[in-house]
């Protein structure tokens, strides 16, 4: 699995113009899945955002948690995090999962950080047409990937 963390000000996800999903101070996530991923590394993909200290303390240092400054969290769908540019101008998207493997796997990596981290956690829709508007505050922006934690 691959998550984008972007710390932002505000985010907003928007189908067909109407507004489905929309957040204050947090962050943004784009969440991707690839075949063979599982259950346990969304388990340690939740951890690390849950506990990600990236907002700033009184001294100006990246030393706060989302909890620790009422953040909440955006969650978006994104199988574009798998793209495959080696050959051509045209990118692949083979490695990116399948929706009926990836939308439960991208659900249960919201649902934990609801349940066990206690965050407000917002989405877009699995599989839609998504416009996404934020302001990522820093800019923070920071690629979690499981294969590499």
């Amino acid at each position: 699995m691959r998550v984008v963390v972007q710390r932002c000000s505000r985010a907003e996800v928007r189908i067909d113009g109407e507004t489905v999903g929309q957040i204050g101070t947090g962050f943004l996530l784009l969440v991707g899945v690839t075949d063979g991923d599982t259950q346990a590394q969304a388990d340690i993909l939740a951890k690390k955002v849950a506990q990600m200290r990236v907002f700033e303390d009184s001294e100006g240092k990246m030393n706060l948690a989302l909890k620790d400054v009422n953040g909440a969290i955006l969650s978006i769908s994104q199988f574009t995090l798998y793209a495959d540019c080696k050959k051509g101008n045209r990118p692949s998207f083979i490695r990116a999962a399948r929706p009926e493997t990836a939308s439960p796997l991208y659900d249960y990596f919201n649902s934990l950080l609801r349940s066990q981290y206690g965050l407000h956690v917002e989405t877009g829709r699995f599989g839609a047409d998504m416009k996404v508007d934020f302001i990522n505050d820093g800019p923070v922006t920071i690629l979690l990937d499981s294969n590499e934690l």
